[in-house]
């Protein structure tokens, strides 16, 4: 019964309401690829001796490509970099990228899916690559905290809005 209602709430036609009728979005995960990894340790192997507390670097980027209709690309790009002193032990890199197909949305909620949804089903894909590299270089177990990807899509809009030009109102 309640699928009934549903669909007689959605047709809307009989009163040429079909117009007005919301937008239904929807996000399809079409592929999830590695587009490019590298691993260096520059200072192997004479790194596995030094001794002393590592610093470790953690550095995003993302990047959307459009591909045709409501298909884009997404490749999350992850660096993890760790030194120990002047010597960097090792520096990974992940290029975690996937194909979305996005229907059904405003302008600026596409904008908003893409820098956030996006990137956070990419991610544990890139944390398991980085890990792998790290881990197959010969260094000791990293793990990549979660990154809460709504608070970096905030932070970006709020920098864009600071230094956009503001209307000058008439006196």
């Amino acid at each position: 019964m309640a699928d009934e209602n549903n669909g007689a709430q959605g047709a809307g036609g009989a009163n040429g309401a079909a117009e007005a009728a919301p937008m239904v979005a929807q996000v399809n995960v079409q592929k999830i690829y590695v587009k490019d990894a590298s691993f260096e340790a520059p200072s192997a192997p004479q790194i596995f001796q030094d001794q002393g507390q590592p610093q470790v670097q953690l550095n995003l980027a993302q990047k959307a490509s459009g591909l045709g209709g409501d298909i884009y690309e997404i490749v999350l790009t992850v660096t993890v970099t760790c030194k120990l002193g002047e010597k960097t032990a090792y520096l990974a890199e992940v290029h975690q990228a996937g194909i979305f197909s996005l229907t059904g949305f405003h302008p600026g909620d596409l904008q908003a899916v893409l820098g956030t949804f996006c990137p956070h089903t990419l991610y544990p894909y890139a944390r398991q690559a980085i890990s792998s590299l790290i881990m197959d270089g010969g260094f000791p177990p990293f793990q990549l905290q979660p990154i809460n990807f709504e608070q970096i899509y905030a932070e970006q809009m709020q920098r864009q809005q600071a230094a956009e030009p503001q209307p000058v109102a008439d006196a």
